[in-house]
């Protein structure tokens, strides 16, 4: 039994979702990088993102474009084009961080006042000790940037607010208690891995046709990003649980 509270490796915790037959329709497709890899997906899908394996708050994400012949990719607020795909990769392994990559099937997101956005669902052990759905928030990237992480410059907000260009209610409840459903079911899943997990923050990129992508599965999410929600009680919620779950919270974070 692996009695590990909390996991790393975005490879490992792709791997574990595609196990179950359920979950595996919501993750994107998912290869470690090289040279080979990078085209083959390019080629299929036109826009990738290539990932730290292991790595938090967005840091060394660079998105991967394919335009008929000509390449590009962005990395922070830099943005290079390129004339072949040799070029690219050259210049790619020198921008990307000295680390092991992968490379992750591009998601066309939904956006707000023209910027993507995702959402955080936030999972946690109750005082039951069983599986409940405590938070769930919008994340907006950066007007320049290409990911959505708070620390990243991306902007939290209401996920309500957020869906309302794109669904009505009561479709919108239903949808966001569906994300929340999905969050779930991924808790009780990795649990059968790592029986010790006690909370995880999923991150899911819903799509133009509304459909949701698991993007990653944080083992140690940061409960104070739903502080920065004007209506405190989810944040109050998650944080309560966190503590009862024995989260180090030593530096309350803005």
């Amino acid at each position: 039994m692996n009695r590990a509270s909390t996991l790393g490796s975005k490879w490992v915790k792709t791997k574990i979702l595609l196990l179950n037959k359920e979950l595996r329709k919501f993750v994107p497709e998912t290869k470690i990088y090289n040279q080979t890899n990078l085209q083959q997906m390019l080629n299929k899908h036109k826009m990738v993102y290539v990932k730290p394996i292991n790595g938090s708050f967005g840091q060394g994400v660079i998105r991967v474009e394919k335009n008929d012949k000509k390449y590009r990719f962005q990395a922070g607020k830099i943005a290079r084009s390129f004339g072949s795909f040799l070029g690219l990769y050259t210049s790619l392994n020198k921008a990307k961080l000295n680390r092991s990559y992968l490379v992750q099937q591009g998601i066309d997101l939904l956006t707000y006042q023209k910027n993507i956005f995702d959402t955080r669902i936030m999972v946690q052990k109750n005082p039951r000790k069983t599986w409940e759905a405590t938070g769930y928030i919008g994340r907006v990237a950066h007007p320049k940037k290409i990911v959505t992480n708070f620390h990243n410059s991306g902007k939290p907000l209401p996920l309500e607010l957020l869906l309302n260009s794109y669904l009505k209610n009561p479709l919108k409840k239903e949808y966001i208690k569906n994300l929340q459903h999905l969050g779930h079911q991924i808790a009780k899943h990795y649990q059968k891995t790592y029986p010790r997990f006690k909370e995880i923050g999923v991150d899911i990129g819903i799509d133009k046709q509304l459909k949701p992508w698991v993007l990653e599965v944080n083992t140690a999410p940061d409960p104070f990003i739903f502080n920065q929600l004007k209506d405190k009680k989810m944040f109050f919620k998650v944080l309560r649980y966190a503590k009862a779950n024995g989260r180090f919270l030593r530096v309350k974070r803005k």
